[in-house]
């Protein structure tokens, strides 16, 4: 397997804190795809809410969100590997408020689809 030169830059990382980092992005992978499933049961099982476009938008935002959070999840391991790697900070993340918001902004229009209706 080929090995990016980013993995050779800098020092080996003590392996608990790496493989910690790889529990963190596995967890972030697991909250994607439950947003994944989320869409599809919402597209699929829904069948009473109604405008059903609003419905299959929900569904689609989801994910988007989904590939959206496996693509962050990807970079912030990568970007907490290299600073293990060279002794600096670990960096921020847009994941948590992004998540945050978008859970926030899809339960509203789920609360308002039904209250609503």
């Amino acid at each position: 397997m080929h090995t990016p030169p980013w993995r050779q830059s800098g020092k080996e990382p003590d392996y608990r804190f790496s493989l910690a980092n790889e529990r963190t992005f596995l967890a972030w992978i697991r909250t994607a795809l439950s947003l994944l499933a989320g869409g599809v049961l919402l597209e699929q099982f829904a069948t009473r809410l109604e405008p059903r476009f609003v419905v299959v938008a929900l569904a689609i935002a989801l994910a988007v969100l989904s590939s959206i959070l496996s693509a962050v999840a990807y970079l912030r391991w990568k970007a907490n590997e290299i600073a293990m790697r060279h002794d600096k900070p670990l960096p921020a993340t847009i994941a948590v408020p992004l998540l945050a918001m978008s859970a926030a902004i899809v339960s509203a229009v789920i609360a308002a689809v039904e209250w609503l209706k």
